[in-house]
């Protein structure tokens, strides 16, 4: 796909006054409108996080932001000023990748939900916006869909501080793949014992074979039963980190299953 690119000079001045970014790499994560001509557009940028912009004027017909801010599509974007938001100066279609499609489209659009709901702003995570780069081009390219996104979740668990060791257990010996551990938040893994004893909390919580754990870290997708237990495991330490709150992607593929 040939590389293209178009530059855009927002008319409007910078809010307030300080350094100005440019040529800075970003993805649009989400776009709300803003007035009546203008957006408030989430960035995912290489060196400076998820940062909050106004697009003055990108909701006029003729105006060029229109056609350049996209999701999913790499950019190059510039941005003035200070406070909660800046003002979009300059945006540059990169291209390269190839729009996701169908149950792709909304992977991806998970994936961006996941970094809007838990990743701070103005955290910078270079390996992670790597690692969206290539999730995306994965996605885009339909490529296997399951491996892509736990190897994304995987990526932001630990880049965000909350991914758990999956090599040790609580005692510091290193998980067997032969044995079955569950999650205790204050502890870490620990080995599920065959008690049937009600009063054992560790019996009735949902247990994950080392050899899942061990696939995990190593990074190893191949395995479509251990991919399965996966799913469940970063499910569950994602969970934890929203607190309960439902992602609407999850619920718009679940709607979709049942038709």
């Amino acid at each position: 796909m040939a590389t293209s690119s178009l530059s855009i000079e927002a008319s409007a001045a910078a809010v307030g006054s300080s350094r100005p970014v440019r040529n800075e790499p970003a993805f649009v994560l989400h776009s709300t409108p803003w007035r009546e001509t203008s957006l408030v557009v989430e960035l995912f940028s290489r060196g400076y996080g998820r940062v909050p912009v106004i697009a003055r004027g990108a909701k006029r017909p003729r105006s060029a932001m229109r056609a350049v801010l996209l999701a999913f599509q790499p950019l190059t974007v510039g941005w003035s000023g200070r406070g909660e938001l800046r003002t979009l100066m300059a945006v540059d279609w990169v291209g390269g990748l190839p729009m996701p499609q169908g149950s792709a489209l909304i992977s991806s659009f998970y994936l961006n939900e996941l970094l809007v709901r838990l990743l701070p702003r103005e955290d910078p995570h270079p390996e992670l916006f790597d690692a969206y780069l290539q999730a995306v081009g994965a996605l885009g390219h339909e490529m296997a869909i399951e491996p892509t996104l736990r190897r994304f979740e995987r990526s932001l668990l630990e880049k965000i501080g909350y991914g758990a060791d999956l090599a040790r257990d609580a005692d510091g010996r290193a998980i067997e793949p032969t044995e079955t551990y569950v999650f205790d938040p204050a502890r870490g893994w620990v080995i599920r014992a065959g008690s049937a004893d009600p009063e054992d909390r560790r019996a009735s919580m949902q247990g994950f074979a080392g050899e899942t754990l061990c696939a995990l870290a190593s990074g190893s997708f191949d395995d479509p039963q251990l991919l399965a237990q996966m799913k469940s495991l970063t499910r569950m330490m994602l969970n934890a980190r929203l607190e309960g709150r439902p992602l609407a992607t999850r619920q718009i593929l679940l709607d979709l299953q049942r038709l």
